[in-house]
């Protein structure tokens, strides 16, 4: 079995079920229910941060991240969550750069919650159909007038690049994208092993 590589980047007063979420739903994906345990996921997930050394996520909650900006190893997935450090690192030039550079090489770019602002200021976004938390849709038309700004679907899926709204939204999109590539078989498998109801369809919740 090939292993797709998940990059999720984290940043101080990252959002942490953001970044959590779809680790979870990544890392307990089976393509053999039956061997769960004896079996890998068919993903390899990596946590990336701008530099070495622990970050400190939203509520306190400390991480390690297994790599930085500049040994971050090849990835085919990579997915970019939200929170408050948003504000800060949507003026961090050399990781918004980064994430330019990266967009090329992934077979798919993802974002969570706020994390959609990054991809925006990256130029990412433009000429596409894109979300966000809910509380953040008015700054985001706002900051990018070349962004259809979608505020009633809780995933927005446009090939390469898919965001998904606030929080825990991001499960959702993590279950789309093994649906993609290893069916809904797999992705309902993946959610009814983590308790979690599978999106039937793709309405914006609250």
């Amino acid at each position: 079995m090939t292993r797709r590589r998940v990059g999720i980047l984290v940043f101080p007063e990252v959002e942490v079920l953001d970044f959590a979420g779809p680790f979870e739903v990544f890392s307990v994906a089976r393509l053999d229910e039956g061997r769960r345990r004896e079996g890998p996921s068919p993903y390899e997930v990596v946590l990336v941060a701008e530099a070495p050394g622990t970050v400190v996520a939203s509520g306190g909650l400390k991480v390690v991240p297994d790599h930085g900006l500049r040994d971050c190893p090849p990835l085919d997935v990579l997915v970019i969550p939200g929170g408050w450090g948003v504000r800060d690192q949507i003026k961090n030039e050399p990781l918004i750069d980064w994430i330019a550079g990266r967009a090329g090489q992934l077979e798919l770019l993802a974002s969570v919650c706020t994390g959609s602002m990054l991809l925006g200021r990256a130029g990412l976004l433009d000429g596409r159909r894109a979300t966000t938390h809910w509380k953040v849709l008015d700054w985001m038309r706002e900051s990018f007038p070349d962004v259809t700004v979608l505020g009633d679907e809780n995933v927005v899926d446009e090939g390469e690049v898919i965001t998904s709204a606030g929080i825990a939204a991001g499960i959702d999109m993590a279950l789309r994208v093994v649906a993609r590539h290893h069916g809904e078989a797999a992705a309902r498998a993946t959610a009814r092993h983590m308790e979690y109801p599978f999106p039937e369809d793709n309405r914006r919740r609250g």
